[in-house]
């Protein structure tokens, strides 16, 4: 019995506390544009980690490069490394780098 419950909280713990990412490889690009989000009401930064899409918060925009370029991240999904954690519902990047 012991067993479960520390199953239980084990899990119930790491729904609720940030996910760490560390040196992961995603699809990058548009949340509106490129991922179809519904909820988004503008063009920003997003990443697709383990098949959900996350907005990209900590980093300035400049890093993603120009979003409406012929190869900016509105037009085309690119592969990105990037480092940080998961936290209510966003990606906090410490680290953003795309993969030519």
């Amino acid at each position: 019995m012991k067993k479960v419950i520390f199953m239980f909280l084990l899990i119930f713990s790491v729904s609720i506390f940030a996910q760490k990412v560390q040196n992961q490889t995603v699809d990058a690009a548009c949340g509106m544009c490129q991922f179809k989000v519904k909820s988004d009401k503008g063009c920003a930064m997003s990443v697709k980690i383990n098949e959900k899409v996350y907005h990209v918060e900590g980093l300035d925009k400049k890093t993603f490069g120009d979003a409406h370029a012929e190869e900016g991240y509105c037009k085309v999904i690119k592969k990105a490394i990037v480092s940080g954690e998961i936290k209510k519902g966003k990606f906090y990047a410490t680290s953003f780098k795309y993969v030519d």
